[in-house]
């Protein structure tokens, strides 16, 4: 996943509301007159797979919207399944991250022409469960396919699941991570005999290590990017308000529940590290890459999948998990997961069925190509593998997967969503210095009131 996509997103706030049924009724419409139509903005290649023929005996459709790094490992996985199942007619669609991805996807269901297999996010899989787009799976079915819950890891598992049942499989956790020069980090005392970084277990020793690295760059001891994006601000943010146990949205979305003096400690606090020159106090997404890559900072918070760049740039560095500065609560750290779906499908023979969990099966059991890109692997053979735990820095944040804070459920709310461009927002204009911390708290809370009241779409 590469969150510099959700730049080009527009704002999309609710217009007026419409009851399930019309909005459904709406869209098979536009299904059924033409799919095509529908997505004309897709690829050659997409539009083929939402109108030619599916008839063909043993083929698989997959959709997935994994570009840069995760794009190149899929595509060596789904090249080791096509090599071991050359019976299979195989074809994989890549899409556009975030709302587009879901749009699409949504449509081709509902037209009755969706992929056999398709990548969602856990916190987007039960928006797409509540419009009864996905197929459940049976545990019996899972069970011979190999694929039963003891096999995955307790949290993501049971995160997935709508009213006890199983409607995705888990990939992986992707959580926020911090990582940094390890050079940098050597000549500014932080870290240990073995050479791992001390604990930053306080607001007051995280601020101090980032003084700390700062003398040594000349320039800032960390970076975060949160100028034109969304993603990240929010994901440093909740990873600091749920070690503090607040939470944002209720009861599917319908109600605001912000905690003002929890939001205000935390907003307060990031913009303290831009106001004192800590951190910049302007950084888009490849900007901050490249500060961190040249040196110019000692430390860099993003999600994992930047692993890449940094081996690929020869940057001397580490990972690790992001710290656990609030300790009235339980570690926390915001995360999302990547999961496999089946979604409705006129042809419901257990063979296609059976296929479909077999890709999936065949996919899992490639969960070392997929961790090298630094997602933590959801499947519990490779994770608890010696070979796992040799792999570095990957491993050091693993347990990173039992304490994700996902997205709240809503049908406005995560990975790419609405909810996430209105958090982002409001906390990147606090640490540019545009928006006090009091205030963008007021402008979370009226602009999530105003999707709370309106009705999904779906």
């Amino acid at each position: 996943m590469r969150p510099p996509v959700e730049e080009g997103y527009a704002m999309q706030m609710p217009g007026t509301p419409h009851t399930r049924l019309s909005r459904r009724g709406l869209l098979r419409g536009v299904a059924a007159a033409g799919a095509a139509a529908a997505l004309s903005g897709c690829s050659s290649e997409v539009l083929s797979g939402l109108t030619a023929s599916r008839e063909t005996a043993g083929s698989l459709e997959f959709w997935n919207l994994f570009g840069g790094g995760d794009g190149v490992r899929m595509q060596q996985m789904l090249e080791t399944y096509q090599n071991a199942n050359p019976q299979v007619d195989l074809s994989a669609v890549t899409l556009a991250w975030g709302n587009p991805y879901y749009t699409k996807l949504s449509l081709a269901t509902i037209g009755d022409k969706p992929p056999d297999v398709a990548i969602s996010h856990l916190t987007r899989m039960k928006n797409l469960v509540e419009a009864d787009l996905l197929q459940e799976l049976d545990p019996a079915v899972l069970a011979r396919n190999g694929l039963g819950p003891d096999r995955f890891t307790a949290r993501t598992w049971q995160a997935g699941l709508v009213d006890g049942r199983a409607y995705s499989i888990p990939l992986d956790t992707h959580p926020f991570v911090m990582f940094y020069n390890t050079d940098v980090c050597e000549k500014a005392g932080l870290l240990d005999g073995d050479g791992a970084l001390a604990p930053l277990d306080s607001p007051e020793a995280f601020t101090d290590a980032m003084r700390r690295a700062k003398d040594v760059t000349g320039a800032y001891g960390g970076v975060v990017a949160f100028i034109s994006e969304t993603a990240t601000p929010w994901r440093i943010f909740q990873s600091f308000y749920s070690q503090l146990g607040g939470q944002v949205i209720a009861d599917q979305g319908r109600e605001v529940v912000i905690d003002d003096a929890k939001a205000t400690e935390v907003l307060t606090f990031l913009r303290s590290l831009t106001a004192d020159g800590l951190f910049p106090s302007a950084a888009d997404y490849q900007g901050s890459i490249a500060m961190f890559a040249e040196g110019q900072a000692g430390f860099f918070f993003q999600g994992e999948w930047e692993i890449s760049t940094f081996q690929t740039a020869k940057t001397p560095f580490s990972m690790t998990l992001v710290p656990h500065l609030y300790r009235e609560g339980p570690y926390a750290v915001q995360a999302d997961s990547h999961t496999f779906v089946l979604p409705r499908h006129p042809d419901d023979s257990p063979e296609r069925v059976d296929r479909a969990l077999g890709f999936v099966a065949s996919m899992l059991d490639q969960s070392k190509t997929w961790a090298e890109g630094g997602h933590v692997p959801s499947w519990q053979p490779f994770l608890e593998s010696a070979g796992y735990r040799e792999m570095k820095p990957q491993s050091n944040y693993a347990s990173a997967a039992e304490a994700a804070a996902y997205d709240a459920e809503g049908w406005y709310s995560g990975s790419g969503s609405n909810f996430e461009i209105v958090m982002g927002s409001a906390v990147g204009g606090v640490m540019n210095g545009q928006v006090a911390p009091a205030a963008a708290v007021r402008q979370m809370r009226s602009t999530l009131s105003g999707l709370a009241r309106t009705p999904s779409p779906i």
